[in-house]
């Protein structure tokens, strides 16, 4: 197959392939492996959007991510030089210089992908949670009540824009041949819409960006403390599979400012301190970030009230579909491209608590893997970052900052 030759001014690609033959501009065992691209992350944004916006839709929303993160012309526009690594089961934004990775998606998180000339923006759609986020929009108007998805959007320069755009749409399509292989199906065997059906029913508990966007969750804490004392708190990473990855509250040093303050609950994200924002950001500058606090008396901070433990909910309609996760002593190591644990809420870097109410932490191995192996319907896993675990558990000492 001959690719499409990409307008002039915008490429827009579904994410979605069925062909038997992927074309694209990589090879597609590359594609399995991994390949990267050299890019400068710009920034990233949140947009209200319908939930099947039209093709035009898109490219508007597109256009208007890149307006809200570019810098005005002649002004200076922050950015960060990346490598974007695409493969059929994730795409990571990972620093240039460190390798450290600043975001981790799993491929069937994106579900739009623009060029829009040495531009790219990357968009994830999440459903809006409420009694009426599956119900059919009002035909009296565009805006309003019609809204029904958030989507998240990150905007990256590149001279390769459009093959980064065409890499991703070919990994969809190699991902869908890597899906049936995984689970013995025959494309045969799945109606047309059964792939993208199955996809779609499968909801990030108590989404990220659902939870990020309701403002009864998000508030600013100003904490006091003397000249040279520390903030007193531990943090850790949220954990690969957050789409708006950030650093979590793991510890609060006893009598410390954060603790006294009383506004921080361990599970805690921090989304921001003093107007600089922690999206994104490896967990080293994180934690300097708030080192450097030391001197200062008072400490602004943004964040999002959240549990310590995750709650992940996976529908697995038949055993012929796999899990698609891998744990190792309690700990979710991996996840896979075609399984069903990714749309779940399941996140690689957190240790489980239980499965479907029963607790496993003191759990043999061999028998937390016959349980996800025995379990089908809607299975429901409790999980928190593994080192906010260790620190919970006195297995690891604090480093309080």
């Amino acid at each position: 197959h001959k690719l499409p030759q990409p307008s002039e001014q915008v490429t827009v690609l579904m994410l979605l392939c069925f062909r038997s033959e992927v074309p694209g501009p990589c090879d597609p065992e590359d594609l399995l492996d991994g390949v990267v691209f050299g890019a400068k992350y710009l920034g990233s944004t949140q947009l209200k959007s319908e939930k099947n916006p039209s093709t035009s839709a898109r490219m508007a929303q597109a256009q208007e991510a890149v307006d809200r993160i570019k810098a005005p012309e002649g002004e200076s526009q922050p950015m960060t030089e990346v490598d974007l690594f695409i493969s059929t089961q994730r795409i990571k934004v990972l620093t240039a210089d460190t390798q450290e990775a600043m975001m981790d998606h799993a491929l069937q998180m994106i579900s739009y992908i623009a060029d829009i000339g040495n531009i790219v923006v990357l968009m994830a759609r999440r459903k809006r949670k409420g009694p009426d986020s599956d119900q059919p929009s009002s035909s009296s108007s565009s805006s309003g009540p019609q809204k029904k998805c958030l989507m998240i959007c990150h905007v990256f320069s590149s001279d390769d824009a459009q093959v980064i755009a065409q890499a991703i749409g070919q990994a969809f399509g190699v991902a869908y041949q890597q899906f049936l292989q995984a689970n013995g199906i025959k494309a045969s065997d799945l109606r047309p819409g059964e792939y993208s059906d199955y996809l779609e029913s499968q909801e990030l508990y108590n989404g990220d960006l659902a939870h990020f966007s309701d403002s009864q969750n998000i508030r600013d804490v100003v904490i006091t403390k003397a000249p040279g004392e520390i903030l007193g708190l531990a943090v850790v990473e949220s954990g690969w599979g957050s789409i708006l990855p950030t650093v979590v509250v793991a510890n609060l040093l006893h009598g410390g400012p954060a603790e006294r303050s009383g506004e921080l609950s361990i599970g805690d994200r921090i989304m921001s301190v003093n107007s600089t924002s922690m999206v994104g950001l490896p967990i080293s500058t994180c934690q300097n970030i708030i080192r450097d606090l030391k001197s200062q008396k008072y400490v602004k901070l943004s964040i999002v009230h959240c549990p310590p433990v995750t709650m992940a909910i996976i529908r697995r309609p038949d055993p012929k579909f796999q899990l698609g996760f891998s744990v190792e002593d309690g700990i979710i190591c991996s996840l896979m491209r075609g399984g069903i644990a990714e749309r779940g809420g399941i996140r690689v870097g957190h240790r489980i608590i239980e499965i479907n109410g029963q607790s496993v932490v003191a759990t043999p191995h061999d028998k937390i893997i016959q349980i996800l192996t025995n379990a089908v319907g809607e299975i429901h896993l409790k999980t928190m970052p593994a080192s906010t675990y260790r620190l919970l558990t006195g297995q690891e000492q604090p480093v309080f900052l």
